[in-house]
């Protein structure tokens, strides 16, 4: 066991190395420059789109354009908000919250292009609902003797999602149920497991409406403590902004418990953890737009982006704004330990709490987005005769994760998250062009003018 562990460790360093961070900011920054930086202009018309999508109607598709953003919202908005941005600063220093941000100002031309194509090359299956994802969009985009490669990207996103989708998510949950409120972990685990089985029953309509609830509510509230914090904290903002750009171009030095970070590793970790946290470029998010209610692939491109600026320009940024100017970066402390030092020493007696709370939900969310991932991804490679054992192996599969230790689960699966990027970003610059190509008809043609373009 210790060989696997060592030969999957290798590997996790090798994909998620230069090539890898590489390939991620360099197809995001080609796709941004070539849509004419469409996805940073495009913000506020996207968030217009947002609003006139919250209401489902009458176009094709199984779930609103809004909730098809929740529902990639509830998989993305989890442990890489709250954990992420904490491991991120003690690996590699305050500047790699810079390189954070900047693999989020790209990636949203990244999310868009992955949601046009979603729209543009979905299909339907047995049952008349859509399909679709970057499996899809290789198949019919690319052609059919690309399917390997669409076949390639559908095992691995089928096989991440029990690990980073779900035991990963269901292990956070029990520890910090744990931790703060005495929860067994076999508790947790067994009422968590119930509780996603029956929304898995009601398939894509139950688990968007769920998250259409529950993704808001919650992102509202944790800004909301966030913006609490650094009210108490107002004096030390600056400086926290001065630590994040000083140190993204040079070294960090060791203070207290932090160890020092060269700017290599505030790139890296940065760049890793931005993408753990909103997903650009890893190819899950289209999955979902796939199934909304649109007949132009532009529009849902356009509410697709957002999910990439809320998640990690809005809600990770109030994470690390908090570990900053409360000044427990230096304190040795990492991951969920660490953001909740930060809520605690502004909230005493219930910021740990709130943290462990707010972790809780949000992982409980992850679980049910990423099981519609990978569901689609296995239906696509043995139809829809798997969508039921899946559901109860994934609810099964939940008890697992919230009562084992889950080292290598999470190394297994954090490789296989960057393996399914390498064949999605490879067909986003293939399709490209039709990208463009798509978008300026939109615009020359319909424009920000038109009442409902959904």
């Amino acid at each position: 066991m210790e060989m696997i562990n060592n030969l999957v460790g290798d590997l996790n360093g090798i994909v998620w190395g230069v090539p890898m961070l590489v390939l991620i900011l360099g197809v995001g920054l080609y796709l941004t420059i070539g849509l004419r930086f469409l996805s940073i202009l495009k913000i506020p018309f996207g968030f217009s789109l947002l609003w006139k999508g919250r209401i489902p109607g009458t176009a094709a598709g199984e779930i609103s354009p809004f909730n098809a953003l929740m529902t990639s919202l509830s998989a993305t908005i989890g442990t890489g908000n709250i954990a992420g941005v904490a491991t991120a600063i003690f690996l590699g220093g305050p500047g790699a919250i810079f390189w954070m941000w900047v693999t989020a100002l790209v990636g949203m031309g990244t999310k868009y292009a992955e949601a046009v194509c979603a729209v543009r090359f979905r299909q339907k299956d047995s049952k008349g609902n859509f399909v679709g994802g970057p499996m899809y969009y290789i198949q019919n985009g690319m052609g059919a003797k690309w399917k390997w490669l669409a076949m390639v990207f559908a095992l691995f996103a089928g096989i991440a999602g029990f690990g980073i989708g779900n035991m990963v998510q269901a292990n956070s949950i029990a520890d910090a149920l744990y931790s703060n409120f005495g929860v067994p972990h076999m508790g947790t685990g067994l009422v968590t497991a119930a509780l996603v089985g029956a929304v898995l029953l009601g398939g894509i309509q139950r688990i968007s409406n769920v998250a259409g609830k529950l993704v808001p509510i919650m992102a509202l509230l944790y800004v909301s403590a966030g913006v609490l914090v650094l009210m108490l904290n107002a004096s030390e903002i600056p400086a926290a902004f001065g630590l994040i750009f000083k140190y993204a171009f040079q070294p960090s030095a060791a203070a207290g418990g932090f160890a020092g970070a060269a700017v290599w590793m505030a790139i890296r970790f940065g760049v890793a953890r931005g993408v753990f946290s909103n997903e650009a470029g890893l190819g899950s998010a289209p999955i979902a737009h796939a199934a909304a209610q649109t007949k132009c692939p532009v529009s849902q491109g356009l509410v697709a982006m957002l999910g990439t600026f809320i998640d990690t320009i809005i809600v990770c940024s109030f994470t690390a704004l908090a570990i900053l100017s409360t000044g427990v970066w230096t304190s040795g402390a990492t991951g969920v330990a660490l953001t909740s030092a930060a809520f605690e020493a502004t909230l005493p007696g219930w910021g740990g709490y709130l943290i462990a709370v707010s972790l809780a939900i949000f992982a409980f969310t992850t679980i049910l987005g990423w099981s519609y991932y990978s569901e689609r991804s296995l239906q696509y490679l043995f139809s829809r005769k798997v969508i039921t054992p899946f559901r109860v192996v994934w609810s099964l599969a939940v008890i697992v994760g919230a009562t084992v230790e889950l080292e290598f689960v999470w190394l297994l699966a954090d490789t296989l998250n960057a393996m399914m990027a390498v064949p999605n970003l490879i067909a986003l610059a293939v399709l490209s062009p039709i990208v463009f190509k798509i978008t300026k008809e939109f615009f020359d043609t319909r424009g920000e003018s038109e009442n409902n373009p959904f």
